[in-house]
């Protein structure tokens, strides 16, 4: 940062005082764990910040490159982290790394106003990305306080479940990722062409499934992260009328420990994911249980794109994320879930009527809008490697022909692509997680790291949650008693 730039951001006469004066007139919330810093300058509002809140932690989004370490003496204060262009890094994927999921009571943005001027766009431009980060935190954050018993008890029970795991290797095919959105539809006719030219590796998202098979493309690999039980009537579709004495193998998923799995699951191999939390981690390397991290993103879309960059450093292409309504269809057809619907219908509640009561509550609930900001920016972040399909998507059309596959992948999954491993007997496991939680919670040496997240998890808004009472909770959701 220049001289000029420097003097343009801080007063000339006394820099300190006018910080002191500016970090005393902010009003700050008593919840604030994280402050957002857009462009401080020299820093010199950290440390009167760091006075009045002492336990929150101070980020820094610099509008400006870092340029060396120049004019060290005139540097007032260091935030505990702090971001500048040309890290490599994106914005949101910097804020992800420092902030976990937090609802935004949690998290303010504080603006140093002057380098507004000197910055503009540029000044501007962190701000709305910091907004959308906190959009999509909170969204994160209230969705893990409703779920949370729900997603733990899932995770034991999938553990009984799981007897043989998928380990991935290094794809050297294109992905095509497919969500349920209504474009994919539009999508069809492109997937169909560009595999009758060779090989393509097909992530879809477990809602698109039925919509996919319909249209006679068969995915390689199912993902699934929702925790909800509605969750498991898009995978039934991965296994109706598939057993092995009919010489059709149920399809590879690739599933969040934490989402709902339907006990069909058992019978075909499981990628497992895993949110990278601590207890999750602890949980299944003392199992033995092989697992890829990817964070909590709300949507099984983001999680698909996120599983997509660690199978390939090759192309990526998105269909069907439309994240918004085609007239009142928010999804494309045929769509699982529209099967309880059409079987609630009546003479004074249509199926008609039903759609557009979910595609307006789709609009009102306001998550497409934040994620659609996400895709957006991933695709602006990724231009080489990750596209949208279209009509006339040049980078898709123009794939090399590769070699067919040389099984058939409406039989079962691509053997080049996976190893898969079979795991010892499952009996009891989910007792032996249950175990090894109370375990580590009664001596561990990273019991409070433990204790922590486990109590906001299970108790959000109860402070001081008591380590038996933990225990007993944990028992209670694997329906085992505690000790």
């Amino acid at each position: 940062m220049d001289r000029e730039r420097i003097k343009s951001l801080h007063s000339g006469y006394n820099p300190q005082a006018e910080a002191d004066r500016y970090a005393a007139s902010l009003s700050l919330n008593e919840r604030t764990r994280f402050f957002i810093l857009i462009e401080p300058g020299l820093g010199y509002m950290i440390a009167p910040l760091k006075k009045r809140a002492p336990s929150a932690k101070i980020i820094a989004l610099h509008a400006g490159e870092r340029s060396g370490p120049e004019l060290p003496e005139t540097r007032a204060g260091s935030p505990d982290a702090e971001w500048y262009p040309g890290t490599g890094v994106s914005v949101q994927d910097f804020l992800e790394s420092e902030i976990p999921d937090s609802e935004a009571a949690e998290i303010q943005i504080l603006e140093w106003r002057p380098a507004l001027a000197v910055f503009g766009k540029a000044y501007l431009t962190l701000v709305e990305e910091a907004v959308s980060f906190i959009k999509r935190s909170d969204a994160n954050a209230r969705t893990t306080k409703a779920f949370a018993p729900r997603w733990i008890r899932n995770f034991l029970e999938n553990l009984e479940i799981i007897s043989e795991v998928l380990c991935p290797r290094p794809l050297p095919l294109p992905i095509v990722i497919t969500g349920a959105g209504p474009g994919l539809e539009s999508s069809f006719s492109l997937i169909r062409d560009e595999l009758r030219k060779g090989e393509l590796f097909i992530l879809a998202a477990s809602s698109s499934v039925m919509a996919l098979e319909t249209a006679n493309i068969i995915p390689d690999l199912v993902i699934t992260t929702d925790g909800g039980n509605w969750a498991k009537l898009h995978l039934y579709e991965c296994y109706r009328g598939r057993t092995a004495d009919k010489g059709a193998f149920p399809r590879p998923i690739a599933a969040s420990l934490i989402g709902a799995l339907p006990s069909q699951s058992g019978t075909g191999p499981i990628l497992p994911i895993s949110d990278g939390s601590f207890w999750q981690t602890l949980v299944l390397k003392e199992l033995n249980i092989p697992f890829i991290a990817l964070p909590q993103r709300g949507t099984v879309s983001a999680s698909a794109m996120d599983l997509a960059f660690a199978l390939t450093t090759g192309s990526v292409f998105i269909a069907g994320m439309d994240l918004e309504n085609k007239d009142i269809r928010s999804h494309s057809r045929p769509y699982s879930l529209d099967r309880l619907m059409e079987e609630k219908a009546q003479r004074l509640n249509p199926f008609y009527s039903q759609v557009f009561s979910r595609s307006s509550m789709v609009k009102a609930g306001g998550s497409y809008s934040i994620y659609a900001s996400w895709f957006e920016k991933q695709l602006a972040a990724f231009p080489k490697r990750l596209h949208t399909l279209g009509k006339n998507n040049s980078v898709f059309g123009s794939l090399k022909p590769r070699p067919p596959k040389t099984t058939q992948n409406n039989t079962s999954f691509s053997a080049p692509c996976f190893e898969t491993l079979t795991l010892p007997s499952r009996a009891n496991t989910a007792q032996k997680a249950v175990k090894v939680l109370s375990d580590a919670l009664n001596g561990s040496a990273h019991s409070a790291m433990l204790r922590e997240e486990l109590s906001s998890l299970l108790f959000a808004d109860k402070p001081d949650v008591s380590q038996k009472e933990l225990i007993d909770t944990i028992h209670s959701l694997s329906g085992t008693a505690g000790n």
